[in-house]
């Protein structure tokens, strides 16, 4: 039988791996060499899945990227494919060093730090975009704000060109939660992210009336005092105070008028990268991932920080069991323990909802060659790059550090996302490698395709193909793709979420419960 050699076929990501991640299709009795030995596969390997590189005992430790991705659950003959049927998750001990891999990059000198084109708010934050928002502090007031949003039209917002629409907000809680509560406190911090976000030139606050979330203590509590440029407090429209749903439309679409001139006199000015905070998620990932675009990511990210800008990742449930190489990069023994008291408490939050999180990843993500929540978490680390980790920030907090952060986030995108927007991120970078077809506004998400035939298959949707790494391209390569295009959109380029006018629906506070 003539053989093909293995490397044309399948990616060894590190030496001595157990397993190799299929570049293409590879039919069941194919010929594999690699030096002397020959591999037969007995099964079609589907690409982006694994295939043994050698015998694997069962219970044995199986690795991908040089570290654990879960444990032989029998037998496993060289050739064979590794997934869900022969390869599970189990408890391992971690190596948590603090600090040991901390090696700060070193930034570009003054005259070579790039600039965007973005927005100089009073508080000294760059916007990348130019909205006015209806800020639902209820689900009960969802309808009204996004009928106030209808009245003005495209038409209409064509006289003031320098605005980039008008913004619902809404959400699905507010109310029937514990007054003064976890998730009360949550949500208003939430709001309150959007509503001073950097991408956000003023609110409008639409409340109920008899919700638990009220308008007034919302602002006290968060500090909404004035919307840029007005020194004037934010309008709080109650639907049952203005007499009723009409009413309530008609004061919304006049505070909006008021403020439509304000915002249409902000102009774009040069900016240093230093004023960008980009988030970084992964949604309908596969197993290409943690191969081309998260890594290319990290790689953008790494570039950011030596421009003095902020990189964040979220998804602590998806750095579980990689965390300890986060606590190993974290600039103190502080930030390092702040990381793991987070994985903890995943651990408790998922044990009392009956849950582990092992538990991930979905049907689409095995459907895409991945099979253990660890093997998921070293590819989705990967879009941290190799800084420095300076803080670990809890669910929408206030963003403050330069470098890379983390944020404490579910790893739902929607849920994710809105925490790193509610923090300050002006730009989200989504990789996809199942075509998850995402967009965020305020803040534009520019989506990374893992493999060419999801970027060639969903034109309309991609921005980058980091797929073409397989095909010859460096990951420093599509990284500095991906600067040039953090750097066009920062600027005022429309992603392609954006051109398809996705991104209001986005918005999705997380909920912890109970709800009463």
């Amino acid at each position: 039988m003539r053989s093909a050699p293995l490397t044309d076929k399948a990616l060894i990501l590190r030496a001595g791996d157990d397993v190799a991640v299929a570049r293409e299709w590879i039919p069941a009795g194919a010929a594999l060499s690699r030096g002397e030995d020959i591999l037969q596969t007995a099964e079609p390997i589907r690409p982006g899945h694994k295939l043994a590189l050698k015998a694997i005992p069962k219970d044995a430790p199986v690795r991908k990227y040089g570290h654990v991705i879960g444990f032989a659950s029998q037998e496993i003959a060289p050739g064979a494919h590794v997934h869900s049927h022969n390869l599970e998750a189990r408890d391992f001990d971690r190596d948590y060093r603090f600090g040991e891999d901390a090696v700060p990059l070193q930034p570009y000198p003054p005259g070579k730090a790039r600039t965007f084109d973005g927005y100089l708010r009073s508080d000294g934050r760059v916007g990348t975009r130019n909205y006015i928002a209806v800020i639902s502090t209820v689900n009960c007031s969802a309808s009204v704000s996004h009928y106030v949003s209808r009245e003005f039209s495209d038409e209409l917002l064509s006289g003031y060109p320098n605005v980039d629409g008008l913004l619902p907000l809404t959400h699905k809680g507010g109310c029937g939660g514990v007054l003064g509560g976890a998730d009360y406190l949550q949500l208003q911090r939430t709001l309150a992210g959007m509503a001073t976000h950097p991408n956000v030139y003023g609110y409008i606050l639409m409340g109920l009336g008899c919700e638990v979330n009220q308008m007034a203590d919302l602002a006290a509590n968060e500090g909404l005092l004035t919307i840029e440029g007005m020194g004037a407090p934010p309008k709080m429209i109650s639907i049952q105070a203005e007499g009723g749903i009409q009413k309530a439309v008609e004061a919304g679409c006049a505070a909006v008028e008021e403020m439509l001139p304000h915002a249409d006199a902000c102009r774009r000015t040069p900016q240093p990268l230093s004023k960008l905070i980009v988030g970084a998620e992964c949604g309908g990932s596969d197993a290409h991932s943690g191969v081309t675009a998260n890594p290319a990511v990290g790689c953008f990210g790494d570039e950011l920080v030596r421009h003095g800008g902020t990189h964040c990742i979220g998804e602590t449930p998806e750095m579980y069991g990689a965390e300890h190489l986060l606590t190993a990069r974290a600039s103190s023994e502080q930030v390092g323990r702040r990381l793991l008291e987070r994985i903890r408490w995943w651990e408790e939050h998922a044990a009392a909802h009956g849950a582990k999180i092992d538990n991930n990843p979905t049907p689409g993500n095995k459907e895409g060659g991945l099979t253990t929540i660890y093997e998921k978490s070293l590819g989705a680390i990967a879009k941290g790059g190799s800084s420095p980790l300076r803080a670990v920030y809890g669910y929408a907090e206030r963003i403050v550090e330069k470098g890379f952060v983390a944020m404490d986030t579910p790893g739902y995108d929607p849920v994710s996302v809105t925490g790193m927007a509610a923090g300050g991120a002006t730009v989200i970078l989504f990789t996809t490698g199942r075509g998850s077809v995402f967009g965020f506004k305020p803040s534009p998400s520019i989506k990374i395709a893992t493999n060419s035939r999801l970027f060639h298959h969903m034109p309309d949707d991609m921005d980058i193909n980091a797929g073409a790494v397989l095909e010859g391209k460096t990951v420093e390569e599509v990284g500095r793709e991906i600067l040039e295009a953090v750097v066009a959109t920062a600027s005022g380029k429309k992603t392609k979420s954006e051109l398809a006018g996705v991104g209001e629906l986005e918005f999705n506070p997380w909920t912890l419960g109970p709800i009463l």
